[in-house]
């Protein structure tokens, strides 16, 4: 039997994407970040961005895998943003300035909100919002973390996505659920330290726990948001300390709060020797780990360093886009996990750590964490 060639038609002869996020963006008119990090969000060049009616820069970093995505918003002294409404999850954080949201698909009964530098919300999925600046002089700049990307490369029709009726009834939420309230899970069906709202008025100064599992005394707080996938979390650890390695799945947007340090990150089939890439971090910089790479914070100022991580994975909707070989992330490898203990680290790990705290002046308090460096 012979076979023969498949005939190309004249619209076959190659392949371009006609639909999906990257196609969208590449009609949104503003810049687009690429990369492991970004030093500063504060910072970053904001253009025009007429859909939105603002400012802005997309920012779409390796380790997002094309999951979620980043943007960065700037709305202008005395100005607004178009109003909008759409299929993906989004949740935001205040990098300076101050405003306030209006909420709700009938226009009679809408709230509004107040937020500012600190602030974290996110509005329910396909619900109407629209974003104000409350000062005249000043801007206003957020960060949002969306699933943009997944929603567009799956239905690949911008009608459906931001032109869709439907009201989600079991995300409707009353005023209060932007008024800082929110329901705290300490140990309830698996949610541990989770505090379950849509407005977190400062997450400078929110209250965390302490989580001993990824070590050296550093304490966090799981935020559930607006009933979504997305979740993300609030991390803190002290001076002359740092974390366990850990790896985890893609989409991971880690936003340095407060303090100065820098997170290696390396592929997991290697060693901090092969391929680490070093991220040196201050507040507004942001980090994405690639998936199912091996990732390490590092407090390395003479601060307290806290950060706040945009996610996939909340605990109440468990949505999992991790790596094979991802496991438990505070669980260790050697039992099937995806954290390295301190025990099991490389030597050059804690050396690489001294040598950063010897240039601000302060010392390692690790030895408490690290049996070899007792003796």
């Amino acid at each position: 039997m012979t076979t023969s060639k498949p005939e190309l038609r004249e619209d076959q002869e190659r392949i371009v994407q006609v639909g999906g996020y990257a196609a969208f963006q590449a009609t949104e008119g503003i810049p687009i970040i690429t990369g492991f990090a970004v030093d500063d969000l504060r910072a970053v060049e904001v253009k025009p961005w007429a859909r939105l009616e603002c400012l802005g820069t997309y920012i779409n970093l390796d380790g997002a895998g094309n999951t979620n995505d980043a943007y960065v918003a700037e709305i202008e002294p005395g100005k607004k943003m178009a109003p909008e409404r759409h299929l993906f999850e989004k949740n935001i954080y205040v990098l300076s300035g101050r405003g306030a949201t209006l909420v709700g698909d009938d226009p009679k009964s809408r709230i509004s909100f107040e937020w500012h530098k600190g602030s974290v919300f996110s509005v329910p999925i396909n619900t109407w919002h629209q974003h104000l600046n409350g000062s005249g002089t000043e801007p206003a700049r957020f960060v949002a973390v969306t699933t943009a990307p997944l929603t567009m490369n799956l239905f690949h029709n911008d009608g459906f996505i931001f032109d869709n009726p439907y009201v989600f009834e079991d995300r409707v939420s009353p005023a209060k659920a932007f008024s800082g309230e929110g329901t705290m899970f300490s140990s309830v069906n698996g949610r541990t330290n989770a505090w379950e709202t849509n407005f977190v008025p400062d997450i400078e100064t929110f209250t965390t726990f302490t989580w001993k599992e990824r070590g050296a005394g550093g304490a966090h707080i799981k935020l559930e948001l607006a009933e979504q996938t997305q979740t993300a979390h609030i991390s803190e650890f002290p001076v002359g300390t740092y974390k366990k390695a850990h790896r985890h799945g893609p989409g991971a947007h880690v936003i340095i709060v407060k303090g100065m340090g820098y997170s290696l990150l390396w592929p997991s089939h290697g060693s901090p020797h092969d391929g680490m890439e070093r991220v040196d971090w201050k507040p507004g910089a942001m980090v994405v780990p690639p998936n199912g790479w091996f990732h390490q914070h590092f407090n390395g100022g003479t601060t307290p360093a806290r950060y706040l991580a945009f996610r996939w994975n909340s605990q109440k909707y468990f949505f999992s886009l991790g790596s094979p070989m991802e496991g438990d992330t505070d669980v260790s490898v050697k039992l099937g996990g995806g954290q390295i203990e301190y025990e099991d680290e490389e030597p050059m790990i804690h050396e690489l750590f001294e040598e950063a705290l010897a240039k601000v002046g302060t010392s390692s308090q690790m030895a408490e964490f690290i049996p070899r460096l007792r003796g």
